[in-house]
């Protein structure tokens, strides 16, 4: 939304970076690094638009590139996140050393049984690591094993309905039964 008024009032991106900067020189204060970027690359498209230099689509292909540069190194920092609670079920194991993480909802249990075994150092995930078997942990939930490719917000609405956050997950030994 902000983008399109920037397009649509000519200068105001500009008056605004620039008063940006002044605030943070008169509290002495260093100016964030993302000002400064939007200075350096938002500036020439802008001027080049005006003089005619660029076409409507070559500054939406640029556009559309610098989305996706951003969208790349997201991370999935902006995907709904889940607070959860990894706690050890069996006297087999360790139990993590920072039980507590947040991440995002759309991470699945395999994702889970991967970051414990790696945190663990659990030879058997170390061997199967690049094989399709399956990592030798059981995830779950309030005494349930859940299905490796339930993504976590599946698990939030369908196994944690009105408990409040943080996602209480316990972990053990895979259990083998013949």
């Amino acid at each position: 939304m902000q983008d399109i008024v920037y397009k649509l009032v000519p200068g105001l991106q500009e008056a605004e970076i620039r008063k940006q900067r002044e605030f943070y020189h008169k509290l002495g204060m260093e100016v964030p690094g993302d000002i400064k970027g939007e200075i350096c690359t938002i500036k020439p498209s802008v001027e080049a638009v005006r003089n005619g230099e660029t076409k409507a689509e070559d500054t939406s292909n640029k556009e559309s590139t610098e989305e996706k540069q951003e969208e790349d190194h997201d991370y999935h920092r902006s995907d709904e996140q889940v607070s959860i609670c990894l706690e050890c079920n069996s006297s087999k194991l360790r139990g993590l050393k920072r039980k507590w993480i947040r991440c995002s909802a759309q991470a699945t249990v395999l994702h889970l049984k991967k970051f414990i075994a790696k945190k663990l150092n659990l030879s058997s995930f170390n061997e199967v690591r690049h094989s399709k078997e399956k990592v030798g942990l059981d995830i779950l939930c309030n005494e349930e094993i859940l299905g490796k490719d339930h993504t976590l917000k599946f698990v939030v609405v369908t196994r944690w309905r009105f408990k409040k956050a943080p996602l209480l997950l316990h972990y053990r030994p895979k259990m083998d039964l013949l």
